[in-house]
């Protein structure tokens, strides 16, 4: 992840997020967990949306494999969040994404990324991206 303050223009793929009230914690901003499933959310969006990913009878399922996120600022609900994505580095069965989360006004809130690793689905061994989603992916990466 770069050091500078990024803006969601910066990603390929923006998702926006709607945040609920059970998503605040007992000290009134949105708890450290959930940024990680608005990670999660962003990018199950757009491998279903966008590029096709068929999450209950495809052959090949993506796995998380590792995770990290930077806390830079709260939010709270009612706020929205806008989600960033991008690939940062496309392997032979993993992808590695960054990842932004930003509030209302654009300030980033979060930064982090994601390690997907995609599997056969009976196996659970590493498959290869399959071709059309690799080629959406492409779309998001260096």
């Amino acid at each position: 992840m770069t050091t500078e303050m990024s803006s969601p223009s910066d990603y390929g793929y923006v998702n926006q997020i709607t945040l609920r009230w059970k998503d605040n914690d007992v000290y009134g901003h949105v708890n450290n967990v959930e940024y990680y499933s608005f990670f999660d959310t962003v990018i199950n969006a757009f491998l279903i949306v966008e590029a096709g990913l068929d999450i209950h009878a495809g052959s090949t399922i993506g796995l998380c494999a590792e995770s990290h996120c930077n806390f830079m600022a709260p939010v709270a609900f009612p706020d929205t969040v806008t989600a960033g994505l991008r690939v940062a580095h496309l392997g032979n069965s993993s992808v590695r994404y960054e990842l932004a989360l930003f509030d209302g006004g654009g300030v980033p809130i979060a930064e982090g990324w994601f390690v997907h690793v995609f599997v056969d689905r009976g196996t659970r061994r590493a498959s290869p991206i399959p071709p059309s989603l690799r080629a959406k992916l492409e779309e998001l990466g260096p």
